[in-house]
């Protein structure tokens, strides 16, 4: 297996440019399947997710070209609903939008469980299977996954969510967008990658009224056209460049950024004692490496995001004086904590709280990634620490970062991929980025 290796305490100076955001990217290319002609998207990060995504799609009959790194050509007129790989969609969490594609375009699913990061016992999708059951489905859960049929077709619809879920809005507003009539969606997702999702719809002909608000309506077509849209820019990504340079020290420019989108971490950030200068496009972030503490709650957008919080919680090891973090959005976000734990630290947590005293100092260990951000939190406590961290889990931080190690090398980190081979194995190191 491969391993990451970084020695720290290097300050990180220079400039970077944000790539495509992956949750953008992945409910936009699963709409694909709802379109019969082709569409050119540009700015499609480089991931893992991705490309097992394009590998779901194209087993399942889309015609699919790469054109460049960051831009696919896409064509759903061969795609079959019920086809999908088992292997594939338990290996990502973005699989459950087959369930709205195929409910949307041919009335009925059949798709494995979705897989993806592990947040406490389950991360069910009874959101998802109560809107289509509104919207005329008969959905059940098998041993082996979900199965849902609407034999004449899904029927408009008003639901209420419970919880403003992401994933349900955007398997409702995908299941909604060639279905008759008018569907509603109440307390629905604010966040910038559904408003992203309806630009794409409306792009090729769709009717999404409301995205980027708590009601969102969509008017059903009869069918989408052809589009080239550009995928917006990954404030996950930003934020968590952010948080390496406000932890290390330095001054580094992101451009291609929404600075909007960053605002509950920018507003953190400089709580924390971090400066930051904004432009139309583009992030200067500056610090000194000295940071206050501060109290965190994670919450829907415009709340502070939880994928968000592991990256902040390694700063707060470090900050001057008592901080806590206050985990709103899932059971088991904490999972990292047991990974800064090997690296010297102190921190008492409960189930959905965790409290850090402060002024403490990271030692290089060997750690891994519990999960994509969990993963990124320990790259940034490697660049923050004393000595060597060797990170194992690497492919959880392939799903979301785009050129992770080549970017930080431009700043100025010492960071490296390595094979790891069994003692019994003569040793072969490569590097890799």
């Amino acid at each position: 297996m491969d391993k990451l290796l970084i020695r720290g305490g290097r300050r990180l100076n220079g400039t970077i440019e944000i790539s495509g955001m992956k949750n953008a990217a992945l409910p936009i290319l699963f709409a694909c399947a709802l379109n019969t002609e082709t569409c050119i998207l540009h700015n499609v990060p480089e991931v893992s997710d991705v490309d097992t995504t394009l590998e779901i799609l194209s087993g399942m009959g889309c015609i699919i070209q790469r054109l460049s790194p960051t831009t696919v050509a896409i064509n759903g007129v061969g795609f079959k609903a019920g086809t999908s790989s088992e292997a594939l969609v338990s290996s990502i969490r973005a699989s459950s939008y087959l369930m709205g594609v195929e409910l949307g375009r041919f009335g009925f699913t059949k798709i494995a469980f979705p897989g993806g990061c592990k947040f406490g016992v389950a991360r069910p999708l009874d959101y998802h299977t109560r809107a289509f059951e509104i919207m005329g489905a008969e959905m059940e859960t098998t041993g082996q996954g979900f199965r849902g049929e609407a034999p004449n077709g899904l029927h408009e619809g008003k639901i209420i969510l419970d919880m403003a879920s992401v994933g349900a809005t955007v398997n409702i507003i995908l299941a909604a967008a060639l279905t008759p009539g008018t569907t509603i969606i109440g307390n629905a997702a604010r966040e910038p990658h559904i408003v992203a999702l309806a630009n794409f719809l409306n792009m090729c002909g769709g009717r999404v009224l409301g995205a980027g608000t708590s009601e969102i309506r969509i008017d059903g077509v009869s069918k989408l056209h052809s589009c080239t849209y550009t995928v917006i820019p990954d404030m996950i990504e930003a934020g968590t460049y952010m948080c390496a340079v406000a932890g290390t020290g330095g001054r580094v420019t992101l451009t291609n950024v929404i600075p909007k989108h960053l605002e509950s971490i920018i507003s953190k950030l400089t709580e924390m004692g971090v400066s930051i200068e904004e432009g139309e496009d583009w992030v200067t972030v500056t610090s000194s490496g000295r940071l206050k503490g501060a109290a965190i709650t994670t919450a829907v957008y415009p709340g502070f995001p939880t994928d968000m919080q592991p990256q902040f919680g390694v700063l707060l090891c470090v900050a001057q004086g008592m901080s806590t973090i206050n985990e709103k959005i899932w059971d088991n976000r904490f999972a990292y904590l047991d990974e800064i734990i090997r690296m010297g630290i102190t921190v008492t947590r409960s189930s959905n709280t965790a409290w850090f005293p402060g002024n403490q100092k990271l030692y290089g260990s060997s750690v891994a990634a519990t999960d994509l951000r969990g993963g990124a939190a320990m790259v940034i406590a490697g660049l923050m620490a004393e000595g060597v961290t060797e990170i194992s889990n690497p492919h959880f931080i392939d799903r979301g970062y785009d050129d992770l190690i080549g970017k930080l090398r431009m700043l100025g980190a010492a960071i490296d991929r390595r094979e790891v081979f069994p003692e019994s194995t003569p040793v072969s190191v490569n590097a890799r980025s």
